[in-house]
């Protein structure tokens, strides 16, 4: 099959935003701090350096310590431990992607984020030897959106767990999943590699009390050799360092003035989020509600509780950890905790991230370079050989259901479905009419202009009827297209966001993840299209 070469930009699966920012548009360049190459990483990394005010490597030793006592209960990695003692030394940075705990990883693109992450850290290494490097996997333990994480896919069928959750969904209870995997094991059959799955989940999901440590676990399980780093950032001692900010968020209102006046720049393109007046949640283990401010009482919403000026900075400093950052602050807090270059996100992270920069410069923090992680179509032998069969391309395949549909039936036809040309000479008949009733009688010029625009909609409603006709002829060949390239884009959409990596595990075992690292390049802004067995 031809390997053309599919960019982002041209895939038609990214907003113009994201168009616009891959091909570094002159108008979004205030929005970002440096475009991700490897050359740039050395100014991030000196702007970097010189802004994480680390008195007495406090910062970086509170890091440390979270980290090893969130590793305790787990079997971790050689090189895992040494990103961790990494940390502590100042020539040392982070490479950062975050996503939310999604039941069993939840769509492929978490094993892409991963391992964009994984793989940058090395060329960074290649290329700056002098430094050190950890890829860092922030856990979003904070969310409380539980309906957007409670499921996965798997083969086209959709597997939810039911259960009913307010606050943060990190500390929400596994109790329950014992019933859940027993359905899913079913479905997945008793193969060796199904059994590994079963055993992978089990482990995570019914060995550990909360979401996090079970996210944790599944995580490490798939990524802990590699070196990476998996941080839950919803920790008092952390939250400590991030004091400050929270104060400027709480009285000045930072963020909301910062983030409106770019979000006025960016009228033209869709906007990802808005930000609150106060861009801060107060959060229990079963409570994640946002505060707001009403005649100088700081109240939590939908909630009795609420705090004087003086009442909640004392809250704060005696309970830092109670203090929940929206998705308007927490890039700002992952930035403070962590020495951080990169974040490494999707096309909607990306979005609301380039809304941020007039932020972070107003607080007087390094605004990280941007990356767009990798994204992959994986694709099996049978599968390739029948678009060759079928004569397509990879474009073809990425194309919308419709357009291809009407593109091959007129490849197909053995003559012409498209009508342009009879078009252009009925104007060119009318043009001519026109002019005539402009020199004889102008009010039949109405009559001419309604008589165009009635041939002109006969002709296309014959090549809409001719079209269908087409369509019907070719139904069979017409339909194998459509089977494909559903089985390739599930639900019209990418793959990578519908299905779950266990699907392709069930034939590829323990060598799809090494194959995915040896082939995706994370500065590389094109499709990657993958064999699989």
């Amino acid at each position: 099959m031809p390997t053309d070469c599919i960019s982002y930009q041209n895939s038609g699966y990214f907003t113009p935003l994201m168009n616009d920012y891959l091909n570094q548009k002159n108008e979004l360049h205030s929005l970002y701090n440096h475009f991700p190459t490897l050359e740039n990483f050395e100014k991030q990394i000196e702007e970097k350096k010189n802004n994480f005010n680390d008195n007495d490597n406090f910062k970086r030793q509170t890091l440390v310590s979270v980290l090893k006592n969130q590793y305790a209960q787990l079997k971790i990695s050689n090189e895992t431990l040494n990103n961790i003692e990494l940390l502590n030394h100042p020539n040392t940075f982070t490479i950062t992607t975050g996503h939310q705990l999604n039941l069993f990883s939840g769509p492929l693109y978490f094993l892409y984020k991963i391992i964009s992450t994984i793989n940058l850290t090395t060329e960074l290494k290649a290329k700056y030897p002098n430094y050190n490097f950890v890829p860092i996997y922030w856990m979003a333990t904070e969310d409380h959106d539980f309906e957007e994480i409670n499921y996965f896919n798997f083969k086209g069928k959709k597997f939810r767990w039911n259960k009913e959750s307010t606050g943060p969904v990190g500390r929400l209870s596994t109790e329950g999943l014992a019933d859940f995997l027993e359905i899913y094991a079913l479905e997945i059959g008793s193969s060796t590699n199904a059994n590994t799955i079963k055993k992978l989940f089990e482990d995570s999901y019914l060995k550990h009390d909360n979401l996090a440590d079970a996210t944790r676990y599944l995580a490490n399980a798939l990524f802990g050799s590699t070196g990476l780093v998996i941080l839950d950032a919803d920790n008092q001692d952390l939250k400590r360092n991030f004091i400050p900010y929270i104060k400027e968020e709480l009285f000045q209102q930072t963020s909301f003035k910062a983030v409106s006046e770019t979000i006025e720049t960016l009228k033209n393109y869709t906007i990802q989020v808005n930000p609150r007046e106060i861009n801060l949640f107060y959060i229990e283990d079963n409570l994640r509600e946002r505060i707001i401010l009403e005649n100088g009482i700081y109240k939590v919403n939908h909630t009795k509780i609420e705090f004087t000026e003086s009442e909640i900075l004392s809250e704060l400093e005696r309970n830092p950890e109670k203090f929940s950052p929206n998705v308007i602050m927490r890039p700002l807090y992952q930035e403070v905790i962590l020495p951080n270059l990169c974040y490494i996100g999707g096309g909607g992270e990306i979005a609301y991230w380039l809304e941020l920069k007039s932020f972070f410069d107003a607080v007087k923090v390094t605004f990280p370079m941007l990356l767009l992680r990798n994204s992959v179509l994986l694709a099996t032998e049978k599968q390739i050989k029948k678009a060759d069969k079928l004569n397509l391309t990879w474009a073809d395949l990425f194309s919308k259901q419709a357009v291809l549909v009407n593109k091959i039936t007129q490849k197909l036809s053995d003559y012409p479905i498209d009508f342009t040309e009879q078009k252009a000479v009925l104007r060119k008949q009318f043009d001519a009419l026109l002019e005539l009733a402009n020199h004889t009688d102008k009010s039949f010029s109405g009559a001419v202009k309604a008589q165009e625009v009635k041939q002109i909609k006969g002709l296309e409603n014959l090549e809409k009827r001719l079209l269908i006709a087409q369509k019907r002829k070719f139904h069979d060949e017409l339909q194998r297209i459509i089977d494909l390239q559903n089985e390739l884009f599930p639900n019209q959409s990418l793959q990578e966001r519908q299905a779950n990596f266990s699907e392709f595990y069930l034939e590829n075992g323990e060598h799809l993840i090494p194959k995915l690292m040896n082939q995706l390049n994370p500065l590389d802004n094109n499709f990657n299209i993958i064999e699989l067995y």
